[in-house]
């Protein structure tokens, strides 16, 4: 298989992709993060950051509040140095015990060594009973 760097061919756009949601669903926040480049920008939903540092915070804060989280992505596009997915997870509320599912986007941009610089997200929540689960 080829380096997953720029540019992208569709078998590599995909790799990165399945790579990603390998990443996201360890958990492991620092994991994640070395992902990204280290000035990686970020809009998620409405929280606009800078840095590794401040994704592995935040997705330790994320993974506090969203138990039993599991992610799927799924390739939608890409060109030379740019991936765009659309995704869906479930999730526990850590305080309410509430079941949701967040449906959105994911516009990707990265540098010539394959790390993210720039990480653009919008999605929606919908509250699921158990039961409704589509990831288990």
């Amino acid at each position: 298989m080829n380096k997953l760097t720029p540019p992208f061919t569709k078998e590599t756009a995909k790799a990165k992709v399945q790579a990603a949601e390998d990443a996201w669903n360890s958990k492991n926040p620092e994991k994640v993060s070395m992902a990204y480049s280290i000035d990686s920008k970020w809009r998620n939903r409405d929280q606009f950051f800078t840095g590794r540092t401040a994704i592995a915070n935040f997705l330790s804060d994320k993974w506090n509040r969203e138990l039993h989280y599991k992610l799927k992505k799924y390739l939608w596009s890409f060109t030379d140095n740019r991936i765009s997915v659309r995704f869906e997870y479930e999730w526990q509320d850590s305080k309410t015990g509430q079941w949701k599912r967040t449906h959105g986007n994911e516009h990707w941009e990265f540098n010539n060594e394959g790390l993210m610089q720039i990480r653009d997200m919008s999605a929606n929540d919908i509250n699921i009973n158990k039961s409704e689960r589509k990831f288990k």
